[in-house]
């Protein structure tokens, strides 16, 4: 493979699908909170979309009556965005490597997320510092927030 031609296209991109992502970040199922994500402008923001469906195995006990997503799961589906922004922006070289929460700031729930919502998970970067990167993210469904808060993430080798 081209490693230089991967990363001008994925500099040129501005969406990544869900192949993509899985070569990108170490997240896997149950865990993989992001299937596609678009609108993406390196170093600088994107929109991660997740597609929310009662096959979700934390429904079956987050409630199964009334089902709604983890509110935690739904900053992770942020971060998780954000994490794919920082590795396309550093290209090949960081795909694979681990990114962890450092903090997360100003947690703000204001509408349950549900079976059948689609997840618009906006991140912009605030600032970054060598291997620390500061994100503001909104979590939305049908334009409305559901989540936002803002969180900073080291990213670093396995």
């Amino acid at each position: 493979m081209n490693v230089q031609a991967d990363k001008a296209s994925v500099a040129t991109a501005t969406s990544v699908d869900i192949r993509r992502i899985l070569q990108m970040i170490p997240h896997r199922y149950p865990m993989l909170m992001v299937d596609k994500v678009v609108d993406m402008q390196l170093d600088q923001s994107a929109v991660g979309i997740k597609n929310v469906t009662i096959n979700e195995p934390f429904f079956q006990g987050h409630f199964p009556s009334d089902p709604v997503m983890p509110g935690v799961l739904v900053v992770e589906a942020l971060a998780q965005t954000a994490c794919v922004l920082v590795v396309a922006t550093f290209g090949a070289s960081s795909e694979g490597k681990l990114v962890y929460f450092m903090s997360i700031d100003g947690v703000r729930f204001r509408r349950p997320v549900v079976p059948g919502d689609r997840l618009e998970l906006h991140v912009q970067k605030v600032q970054s510092r060598a291997n620390v990167w500061k994100f503001s993210g909104r979590a939305m469904v049908e334009g409305k927030v559901a989540a936002e808060a803002t969180f900073a993430a080291m990213i670093r080798d396995r």
